[in-house]
């Protein structure tokens, strides 16, 4: 739901991490649906983050699009992450950003034309002047539902860390 000011979609709550990292435990402070999701819009590029075969960690990064709650993107479907994605779905993607962090968590899913969002080819070109074709074979589309979303600012991470959890 871009450009939603509350967290309608999400449940909120503070993310689980060590002591050591001071997080606070009160709510006071924590960051608001709109600004994790207004930085998923506007990011240009977005992180994939998926794992060889051999374990080993893979990161690239691509042009996408966050709507309907998930990060659409896409790649060659004989790529390194493509093959890392079909065979090992987990995935982590971040955003351009260390200072104003926001991680999704998921599994990604190839996705075929009928599964597109009808909004995707024009938001695409408007976003980065480049018209897609989803019917073409060549390239690989993908979604990934998030699991959960951390985020935070750096300037007041213990206070501002956040998890956002879908709802249902």
């Amino acid at each position: 739901m871009p450009g939603s000011e509350d967290n309608a979609t999400f449940a909120v709550d503070r993310p689980q991490m060590q002591v050591g990292y001071g997080i606070a435990t009160e709510p006071v402070g924590l960051l608001p649906w709109a600004w994790a999701e207004e930085r998923l819009i506007a990011s240009r590029s977005y992180w994939v983050c998926s794992t060889r075969a051999d374990g080993r960690p893979h990161a690239m990064p691509v042009w996408g699009l966050w709507i309907d709650d998930a990060v659409f993107f896409s790649t060659d479907p004989d790529s390194v992450k493509a093959r890392n994605l079909a065979a090992r779905p987990h995935v982590v993607i971040h955003l351009e950003s260390g200072d104003d962090v926001v991680i999704v968590s998921g599994v990604c899913e190839r996705v075929g034309p009928a599964e597109m969002p009808t909004s995707f080819v024009g938001a695409y070109e408007a976003k980065y002047g480049h018209r897609v074709d989803v019917s073409d074979p060549s390239f690989g589309f993908y979604r990934v539902r998030p699991d959960h979303i951390l985020a935070w600012r750096e300037a007041d991470f213990p206070t501002s860390a956040t998890r956002f959890r879908p709802l249902g």
